[in-house]
């Protein structure tokens, strides 16, 4: 039984590798490292597979489009059933790799700012240790703790590739350009640099950690100052919007209970009305589907745009977006029925 599982994960790992050329395992191994992932996951590559067959499977079966083609020729059956397995593949492949994909990137956004949050933490001690003596590389691995988390993960590396001969100037460098983080460059950049030259270290990192103290200082700043913006921005989307939707949803429903009662009188010819109605053309189902991707769009956008004036960056808003399109939703609903029975009492 032992051996059967071995060889079965074998084979899925060997399997998975095939979808992956060669040629872009390296830089695949490193994209994933980013996020954590430290060995490349080929197993799961495989089982992904088979979900997409299967997936293509009971969309062909469920929706029965054997039934769509058959009328044709068997060689043009055969056609076309060959072209939706490949597209119909295809474009869940591709689901689910930019899925993948956005999660790896989300992952390695929190891990970036993870890493920016205990950074100066991590350099006071680094440059409390070199004030009591010991060295610079010593004053690195004697300044890794358990509570620094991700940046005490990344200098264990470093400091593991140091030991196996890497030069440690270089071990910072790569574990700087690791992150898509301007502060952690420019701080590696710095420390590098004073290290090649010589000079000292301590007060160096002294200076460091106070451009990053008055850095945070100012973003949060900038932050509490954008703090209107918000509220005010939040306010629109999550109440305001639901609000006047539903207010015209009402409205709506209105107009086409009055076209319906008077459209029979106007179309009898006794009317000389230049225009006709039909009140058949507007549902309000339709602009109910409406109102509700319309606010599910306003609130992704909306939680971007607040990111950018809060943050400075887009990423960070993520997270916000299932919150503000839940509210904006439910807010919504719950203001369809208030609005419901305030216009059916005054009619």
């Amino acid at each position: 039984m032992m051996i059967d599982r071995e060889q079965t994960e074998d084979f899925l790992e060997e399997l998975g590798k095939s979808f992956v050329p060669n040629k872009y395992r390296p830089t695949l191994r490193l994209y994933l490292a980013k996020g954590g992932l430290y060995s490349v996951p080929y197993k799961a590559f495989t089982i992904l597979f088979f979900l997409v067959v299967a997936g293509t499977a009971a969309i062909y079966f469920g929706f029965n489009i054997f039934s769509f083609i058959s009328d044709n020729a068997p060689v043009v059956v055969g056609i076309y059933a060959f072209l939706f397995w490949t597209l119909c593949t295809t474009i869940l492949t591709i689901v689910i790799m930019a899925g993948f994909y956005f999660y790896i990137n989300m992952k390695i956004y929190g891990r970036m700012k993870d890493i920016e949050l205990v950074l100066p933490d991590y350099l006071i001690l680094v440059s409390t240790n070199l004030k009591g003596g010991l060295s610079f590389e010593r004053s690195l691995w004697s300044s890794i703790k358990p509570e620094f988390g991700i940046l005490a993960d990344e200098m264990s590396y470093v400091s593991k590739r140091v030991m196996t001969g890497s030069d440690l100037s270089e071990a910072l460098m790569e574990f700087s350009q690791k992150y898509d983080s301007p502060t952690l460059k420019r701080t590696l950049s710095i420390i590098v640099g004073e290290l090649e030259s010589g000079g000292k270290i301590a007060s160096v990192l002294d200076q460091s950690i106070d451009i990053l103290r008055k850095t945070k200082l100012i973003k949060d700043e900038m932050a509490a100052n954008t703090l209107m913006f918000t509220i005010f921005i939040g306010a629109i989307v999550m109440v305001i919007s639901p609000l006047l939707f539903a207010l015209a949803f009402n409205l709506l429903s209105i107009l086409i209970n009055v076209m319906t009662q008077i459209a029979p009188a106007l179309q009898q010819g006794t009317s000389s009305v230049p225009f006709k109605f039909e009140a058949g053309s507007l549902k309000v189902d339709d602009f109910k589907v409406f109102s509700s991707l319309a606010l599910s769009i306003i609130s992704i956008f909306a939680s971007m745009i607040l990111s950018i004036i809060q943050r400075g960056d887009i990423k960070s808003g993520v997270r916000y977006i299932p919150f503000f399109v839940a509210v904006a939703v439910l807010l919504y609903q719950f203001f369809l029925i208030v609005l419901g029975a305030v216009f059916t009492s005054m009619i």
